[in-house]
């Protein structure tokens, strides 16, 4: 019983590796559903299936179109202060 629960406490212990290529970000879909689907079931006093498939799905597509452009934004602030911001800063102002 003690080999088990060293196991299981260790696999806490050391992170998963998720690399940042795109395929690795397909893992947020199944964390984003899942926050979705909490999210709605703890505000919803009586659970239908089709409005609450309804609402999950919404949520779960403005989720994701907030991360997207969050991260088009941080790209793009990456992309002027690595390449634009040094080629500014090269030319003198005398």
């Amino acid at each position: 019983m003690t080999d088990f629960m060293t196991v299981i406490l260790g696999s806490f212990a050391t992170p998963m590796r998720i690399g940042t290529d795109p395929v690795s970000m397909l893992w947020l879909l199944p964390l984003v559903a899942a926050i979705a689907i909490v999210y709605k079931a703890t505000k919803v006093h009586k659970v239908r299936l089709q409005p609450f498939a309804k609402e999950t799905a919404t949520l779960f597509g403005s989720i994701i179109v907030f991360i997207v452009v969050a991260a088009l934004i941080l790209y793009g602030l990456t992309w002027i202060v690595t390449e634009q911001l040094p080629a500014i800063l090269d030319h003198s102002a005398f």
